[in-house]
């Protein structure tokens, strides 16, 4: 079990201050785009921590019962969360307990999503791709303590750092001892007087900054790319959220796109379909031959495999199918025509008898492309 006291370097009696200070120093320390991917999951777990030591209930759970006691949110019993919480309140209500202390000032920033465009080749083989991206950073001024440099957050006058204050008040009750959140601090527990002028006293500021995105072969329209810790910088130099590149691949010239499988259709004159022909095709892979057997009718499909999209998840790419189309020519010349008249004769074709059967059903017709 990971110890978020050791991940963020600080002893157990450590301070609010104490951990927003080593926090700051690891996340500069260990960011992705400073580091490199190789510690996104180091820089994770300094996240991680952070999120549950700087709020003091996750603390206290975590001081109680380690990571075991943050799974589910909140105290075991969860059957009876609901009237615990409703007695909980209104013990607190009537006897003025219940503060649970000041409130930190740095929060997790949001999530964003960014939309990328890639070609079908980019969707096939897998690409890198940099991304300009409008976002929050931490503050190069202050730092995220949102205080001009050389000063610092004073304790509140109002609440003398509780974050909290308490009135009296009549009810049915009788009187009453209530608990809000500081007006004055909004619950920090500490005020600001002098706030950095480069981020306004918010910890951070917002930029256009440069990432890079391993694109993996496979993706399709849709696919969406989640980045750790790329997100936002939150309010008060929080841990950042996270990024989710959305995929879009635009469509091909040649080739259409179903599943991991590519179509295309090449027209051939009747008389290659009839004497059999050698095809060159330009494929994603470069170009290839495709043997046409003699006789062969309009919209046969050859089958190429391993010339599709690669499989997002698993080995292998889908395969290439390629729609023969046969044209039958409508400007005959008189000589062209004589020559066919010859051969229909040849072959006894002058007067046409045609071969009628049933039409095929949809799932006739797919069993006979698929070969089954």
């Amino acid at each position: 079990m990971k110890n978020y006291y050791d991940i963020l370097g600080v002893s157990k009696q450590a301070s609010s201050d104490e951990i927003k200070k080593a926090y700051r120093k690891l996340a500069r320390k260990l960011h992705p785009d400073v580091a490199g991917p190789d510690a996104e999951e180091e820089f994770k777990d300094v996240q991680r921590a952070y999120e549950v030591l700087s709020n003091p209930e996750k603390r206290q759970m975590y001081d109680l019962g380690g990571e075991s006691a943050l799974g589910g949110g909140g105290a075991p019993g969860g059957g009876f969360g609901g009237f615990s919480d409703i007695f909980d309140t209104f013990f607190s209500a009537a006897t003025g307990g219940g503060a649970s202390g000041p409130t930190p000032r740095g929060r997790r920033g949001q999530d964003a999503l960014v939309r990328l465009t890639i070609t079908l080749e980019d969707a096939t083989f897998g690409v890198q791709k940099d991304l300009q991206v409008d976002t929050a950073v931490l503050c190069p001024t202050c730092e995220g303590s949102c205080c001009q440099p050389g000063t610092h957050p004073e304790t509140c006058g109002t609440c003398g750092g509780r974050g909290s204050v308490q009135r009296v008040a009549r009810s049915f009750l009788g009187q009453v001892m209530t608990t809000a959140p500081c007006p004055d601090c909004r619950g920090h527990g500490t005020v600001i007087t002098h706030p950095c002028t480069e981020c306004s006293g918010d910890g951070r500021v917002r930029t256009r900054r440069t990432l890079s995105v391993q694109v993996p072969a496979g993706v399709d329209t849709g696919t969406r790319i989640r980045m750790s810790g790329r997100g936002e910088v939150g309010p008060g130099g929080g841990p950042a959220g996270d990024l989710y590149v959305e995929i879009a691949v635009s469509s091909h010239a040649v080739f259409a796109r179903e599943g991991d499988d590519l179509h295309c259709t090449v027209t051939i004159p009747m008389t290659a379909a009839a004497l059999g022909t050698v095809l060159t095709l330009t494929t994603l892979d470069g170009d290839r031959e495709i043997q046409v057997a003699p006789g062969t009718p309009s919209e046969h499909i050859e089958t190429l495999r391993g010339l599709g999209v690669t499989h997002l998840r698993g080995a292998g790419r889908g395969d290439l199918l390629v729609h023969i189309r046969v044209a039958v020519p409508t400007d005959l010349d008189e000589r062209q025509r004589e020559l066919l008249s010859e051969l229909a004769s040849l072959r006894g074709e002058e007067r046409v008898e045609p071969t009628i059967s049933p039409a095929s059903s949809a799932f006739a017709r797919f069993r006979e492309k698929i070969g089954l």
